[in-house]
């Protein structure tokens, strides 16, 4: 299994610590400005209906999903491929060619990833969190 979710904090870490990447529901009014989005300090890690790639996996999810996540916005609001370092974030008027990639291709876990980016849909957007 490439994606994880966990009921609660103390599940996560004893099953890997922080070594994770993180997509994240991004929670923020609908009408905020960009910049505001992709601030560093406007982030909170580790929430429990987000999905999580172990540091294991992260080289297997960039191999498979890496030419499909190739649309995110930087903090630096530069666009591009996943940082895995920084903060990548993806509007929700990307999501349904986000999905169609996804199905089309049939990476590894892709049905879990798929039912998640519809969920997603109700929000402004989402994130992929690096490590």
């Amino acid at each position: 299994m490439l994606f994880h979710s966990f009921s609660s904090q103390e599940e996560r870490k004893n099953f890997g610590g922080s070594d994770f990447l993180e997509i994240q529901f991004c929670r923020m009014p609908p009408k905020t400005e960009i910049e505001r989005m992709v601030a560093v300090d406007r982030i909170k890690h580790w929430c429990c209906d987000s999905l999580y790639i172990s540091g294991e996996d992260v080289s297997a999810f960039f191999k498979e999903y890496g030419c499909i996540f190739d649309c995110g916005i930087y903090s630096n609001l530069e666009t591009g491929a996943i940082d895995p370092y920084g903060i990548n974030y993806y509007r929700s008027d990307l999501i349904d060619a986000i999905i169609a990639k996804i199905l089309k291709k049939r990476p590894t876990d892709y049905e879990k990833l798929a039912a998640w980016l519809n969920t997603a849909k109700q929000y402004p957007g989402f994130y992929i969190l690096g490590i």
